[in-house]
């Protein structure tokens, strides 16, 4: 079995915002009974470190200044990774750095690269502990959150469980703390969306409920199972391992093969075309490829190989993810077009399907 954990600044740290060593004295001890006790890989994918900075440095408040966060950042990594290294070296547990931005996952090779660096890493019975390289990630390459960065990181490892550790015990049925928890999800719809608010509820994160349930979405699409559960209290891992309920769980409802997660979830997109009709039920029913006579719009600026969103236009809504055949240029050009005016007119685009079907996943 392998598994992924989250956890995020607000179960790291304490109430002055500097990092609870003794917390993760205690967090690694579990670990590594898990480890013993269930011979599970374990992945941790670790926030904290602008927390870590903040805490050195003995600031109360978190900047919204890009460079600030960068240098922040660069300050608490380090101090991140000691703590870690503190807890788990008595008990005979190695442990490794990974910092990773969204471009990782975006390059093919680099997404291949992340996945046997990991295996190889788990295989020496080392615990992988990856974050956000946030001292050089700008707006265009960060997750935004964690929370994400560990759905890509569960998914790319071919894990069996997600666990994102917070402050609240999983997701309420209302207002935290004065209603019940909802202990399973079978799939995360618009409904239970709704449900969650969008922000952090300590202040020191980046990520709220809404953005846990978006990377269990990501996760459980790729078969693997999520738990949303409070970091603070001890065990919860280990009951969920050993097959008890804990917070929320979120099943897996569709399991992709590993290139199609890539394209649906690790690739970002770069711009989007919206088909008409026709188009939508030969993708969605029929499974075919998107050619050009069935799309009727295209937005953005990308290139051949480019992954980009589909959108229906009765119900504009995203239906399907692939890569382009062509740039947005030339798919300019041929939208609306059949394959005979195509080759035709534009001799050089010798390719018949804008996004083929072996390219292609239906997210609907």
């Amino acid at each position: 079995m392998r598994i992924v954990i989250k956890i995020g600044t607000s179960t790291l740290t304490d109430k002055s915002g500097k990092l609870n060593n003794e917390y993760i004295s205690v967090f690694a001890k579990e670990i590594a009974a898990i480890k013993k006790q269930k011979k599970v890989d374990i992945i941790i994918v670790s926030s904290g470190a602008i927390g870590a900075g903040l805490g050195y440095l003995n600031l109360s408040k978190r900047p919204s200044n890009l460079r600030e966060k960068q240098a922040l950042a660069s300050i608490g990594q380090p101090i991140i990774m000691q703590a870690y290294r503190q807890a788990f070296e008595p008990l005979g547990t190695a442990v490794a750095q990974i910092l990773l931005t969204r471009y990782d996952f975006d390059d093919r090779e680099r997404y291949i690269n992340i996945r046997n660096s990991i295996a190889e890493l788990l295989k020496k019975n080392i615990v992988p502990v990856i974050n956000e390289n946030d001292s050089v990630a700008v707006h265009e390459i960060n997750f935004g959150d964690n929370d994400t960065l560990s759905a890509l990181v569960a998914v790319a490892t071919q894990s069996d469980m997600l666990f994102i550790l917070t402050d609240v015990d999983g997701l309420y049925e209302g207002i935290p703390g004065k209603s019940a928890i909802i202990k399973q999800i079978n799939k995360i719809t618009p409904e239970i969306l709704q449900i969650a608010t969008s922000d952090s509820g300590s202040g020191k994160g980046t990520g709220g409920m809404h953005t846990k349930l978006t990377a269990a979405e990501i996760a459980s699409s790729s078969g693997v199972k999520t738990f949303i559960t409070n970091g603070k209290k001890l065990n919860l891992i280990m009951e969920a391992v050993s097959g008890q309920s804990v917070g929320t769980e979120i099943l897996p409802n569709k399991v992709l093969k590993s290139r199609k997660s890539w394209i649906a979830f690790g690739k970002k997109t770069y711009g989007s075309v919206t088909v008409d009709a026709n188009a939508a039920i030969a993708i969605t029913e029929k499974h075919k490829s998107l050619l050009s006579s069935g799309i009727i719009s295209v937005y953005g600026n990308f290139r051949r190989g480019d992954a980009v969103a589909i959108f229906d236009k009765k119900n504009k809504k995203e239906i399907a993810r692939g890569l382009s055949n062509y740039d947005s240029e030339n798919l300019l050009k041929i939208m609306g077009k059949s394959s005979d005016e195509i080759r035709k007119n534009y001799p050089y685009l010798n390719c018949e399907e804008a996004v083929h079907k072996d390219n292609l996943v239906i997210i609907k």
